[in-house]
C-alpha cells in the first residue's frame, strides 16, 4: 500500500484514478491545481505523486521543478503530450517516469510498482560508511554533500547523483547506458541527457570539455572521473 497524491484537473480522469488506486488499497489525496499540490507535499508525506501537465494555474513542467525544490518524492507524469523532446526534458528535470494518456489502469499500476520498488530499494540501502575522496573532490553520499578543494559545491540532486556514481568508480570508464540505468533509472534516453548534466558539473568543477580536470569523456565509449594529473 502506498500514499499517493493525484494532481489532475479533469474531474472524470481524477475520479477514475482515485477509484482505481483506492481499490488497490492505496491511500489517495487529490488536488486540481499546482499550488494545491505544492501545499500538499509541504504538509503530508507521499510515496508517489501522479502529476498532470495541463493544470489551470501553472504548467505541470513548472510545477515539477517547484516540487523538486522541496521534495524527492517519486513523480510520475501523466499527460496527453507525447513529444519526445519534452519527455526527455521532464525526466531531466526530475520526473521518475512518464505515462501518455490514454493509459490503462494496469499500465499505471505497473509503472507505480516499478517506481516504488526503486524508491524503497534506495531507501533501504545501507548508508555508505565513508566519504569518497578523488583528488581535491570530497563526496559524502550519506549527507549528500560535495566539496572541491574545501569549498562546498552547490549541486542539484541529479548532478550530485552523477558525480557520486562516477567518483565511486575513479578511473573507470562508465558506459552511457549504465549511467542512464543507474543515475537516471531509465532504460532509454539520448546522449544529450548526460551531456547537459556533464556540462553543468564541469562548470561547477571549474573545467570545460576542451580542458577537463576531473571529468573525461571518451567519444563512443563513456565517461570517467579521475584526479587531475
Amino acid at each position: 500500500m502506498a500514499s499517493v497524491l493525484v494532481v489532475e484537473d479533469d474531474q472524470f480522469v481524477r475520479s477514475a484514478l482515485i477509484r482505481h488506486l483506492t481499490e488497490a488499497s492505496h491511500t489517495v489525496r487529490s488536488v486540481g491545481t499546482a499550488l494545491e499540490a505544492l501545499r500538499e507535499v509541504a504538509h503530508f508525506r507521499f510515496d508517489v505523486v501522479i502529476l498532470d501537465l495541463g493544470l489551470p494555474d501553472l504548467d505541470g513542467a513548472e510545477a515539477l521543478k517547484m516540487l523538486r525544490g522541496i521534495t524527492d518524492v517519486p513523480v510520475i507524469i501523466a499527460t496527453a503530450r507525447d513529444d519526445e523532446t519534452e519527455i526527455v526534458r521532464l525526466l531531466n528535470d526530475g520526473a521518475d517516469d512518464y505515462l501518455t494518456k490514454p493509459f490503462s489502469v494496469e499500465h499505471l499500476s505497473a509503472r507505480m510498482s516499478a517506481v516504488l520498488r526503486r524508491s524503497r530499494a534506495a531507501a533501504g540501502e545501507a548508508p555508505p560508511s565513508r566519504v569518497i575522496q578523488v583528488g581535491g573532490l570530497s563526496i559524502d553520499p550519506l549527507r549528500r554533500q560535495a566539496e572541491l578543494d574545501g569549498s562546498r559545491l552547490d549541486l542539484t540532486r541529479r548532478e550530485f547523483d552523477l558525480l557520486a556514481f562516477l567518483a565511486g568508480r575513479p578511473g573507470v570508464v562508465v558506459p552511457r547506458k549504465e549511467l542512464l540505468a543507474e543515475v537516471w533509472q531509465q532504460s532509454y534516453g539520448d546522449d544529450q541527457t548526460i551531456d547537459v548534466h556533464l556540462s553543468w558539473l564541469r562548470r561547477k568543477l571549474g573545467e570545460t570539455a576542451a580542458r577537463p580536470r576531473y571529468l573525461h569523456t571518451l567519444r563512443g565509449v563513456g565517461v570517467k572521473l579521475e584526479p587531475p594529473r
